[in-house]
């Protein structure tokens, strides 16, 4: 990389990161996505104050991702009232702090949040979601 390179390059953006996790979310295992319906992807730069309270955040860096939603395992197939899309958020921010502290691929931290929020989704264990994240690396 030359030093124009490094001089013009920036942070990513909330579109790239977006763009990022879609790329990440396309090489999951095609069961995974499956699996994943109707699931919204959401990146912002941080949690808004009711996450922050909610989740009893000391800071807005506190958390790298989100789901929001009923769970599969929480759903029943007979409730007759439509409920709120599943999300996940990405916080672009805290990721990005993330990265520039731990030497880890944007990718993979990425990858790896993202697999953990929808893992939530699915009331999948630690086990299911490292074996997931290994074959989306490998991908």
């Amino acid at each position: 990389m030359t030093i124009e390179e490094i001089y013009e390059l920036s942070a990513p953006t909330l579109e790239d990161i977006e763009v990022l996790a879609r790329e990440v979310y396309d090489r999951l295992p095609e069961e995974f996505r499956e699996r994943c319906g109707d699931v919204l992807f959401r990146v912002e730069d941080f949690p808004d104050d009711d996450v922050i309270e909610e989740m009893e955040l000391e800071t807005q860096y506190d958390i790298l991702g989100l789901f929001q939603g009923t769970a599969i395992t929480d759903a029943q197939e007979s409730d007759p009232v439509p409920r709120e899309p599943n999300i996940v958020y990405l916080y672009r921010r805290p990721i990005l702090d993330e990265w520039s502290e731990s030497h880890i691929l944007l990718g993979d931290i990425v990858t790896h949040v993202l697999i953990h929020e929808i893992g939530h989704h699915f009331g999948f264990s630690d086990a299911d979601m490292e074996r997931i994240e290994a074959e989306a690396v490998d991908a």
